[in-house]
């Protein structure tokens, strides 16, 4: 299995398929996942001649279980160092949830060259933790929850989150799909309890507004007003706004993890966007949302 090792020592795996002369789609995993979870994204772009990566952040899948670096700064120059290393260029970055705060700081930072798109998909941008400053965000005894629960029986509560709020299962009339469920709660337990436990801290309290200004390549938002995990009107609205050249693509029933309940809509929306046609409304319009309602 391919990996690469960091300046800390750490050992980042990777998959990296398709014609190294292709312009590369690098895709960004949410917690507590793993690579795995872009299987359907990583199939559908190979087949239409992507190159197409992604990688196990620290501490979670294949990488190493790391005690330390467990933040989005490390995180991020963890990326640095896998694009140098694969010397990846005009690539676009594809981040669902957490992993869309990583493209989002990734993105922000990048050398000149290395990105030409960003997809930020169910992501966590601008900052999801309630303050004075951040209202509508999410207060800290939810997040207090998840820590208490992965230190307890992480185990149980992985299998509470897949087959309940991150997938919408818990909705009336939405039948679960017993192989995602497995999926998410296999993906979870591979990585390290220690860096699943501090990335709930980096999910829930790293602030991107900064980073958000700073993007200057255009930018896909693809948000659900029925997240149950990142609330909707606390996220893509907000986060869009910030945005040079954003594009704001709302569903109206989809779940948190629609890149695999709904894979053909959303790989539909990123194939359009990479192609440069308008997907969903462009950040000067931004207060007009039009949601698209579709089967959940």
């Amino acid at each position: 299995m391919p990996f690469i090792t960091t300046t800390d020592g750490t050992e980042i795996f990777y998959k990296d398929w398709g014609p190294k002369t292709a312009q590369p789609i690098v895709f960004h995993h949410g917690w507590p996942l793993s690579a795995d979870d872009w299987d359907n994204q990583l199939m559908f772009f190979l087949g239409q001649g992507f190159r197409v990566i992604a990688h196990d952040r620290r501490g979670h899948g294949r990488s190493t279980q790391t005690d330390t670096g467990n933040d989005m700064d490390t995180y991020v120059d963890d990326v640095k160092q896998l694009v140098s290393k694969l010397d990846l260029k005009g690539a676009i970055h594809v981040g669902h949830s957490t992993g869309g705060g990583e493209v989002t700081r990734y993105v922000a930072r990048a050398e000149p060259g290395r990105v030409s798109k960003a997809v930020l998909i169910s992501a966590i941008p601008p900052i999801m933790l309630k303050s004075d400053s951040n209202p509508g965000g999410t207060p800290i005894e939810a997040f207090d929850a998840y820590r208490a629960g992965v230190a307890g029986n992480r185990a149980q509560v992985y299998l509470d989150i897949a087959s309940g709020p991150f997938y919408g299962f818990n909705r009336t009339g939405v039948l679960p799909i017993e192989g995602v469920i497995r999926n998410w709660w296999r993906q979870g337990m591979m990585g390290g309890i220690k860096a699943q436990y501090d990335c709930i801290k980096v999910f829930s309290e790293t602030d991107f507004n900064e980073d958000l200004k700073q993007i200057d390549v255009p930018t896909l938002v693809i948000h659900s007003e029925d997240d149950q995990i990142v609330p909707y009107a606390d996220s893509a609205p907000l986060a869009v706004k910030l945005l040079k050249q954003g594009q704001l693509k709302t569903y109206s029933t989809l779940p948190h993890g629609c890149p695999a309940t709904h894979p053909d809509e959303i790989n539909a929306d990123i194939l359009n966007f990479i192609r440069g046609e308008q997907v969903g409304v462009a950040a000067e319009a931004a207060p007009a949302l039009v949601a698209e309602p579709l089967p959940a």
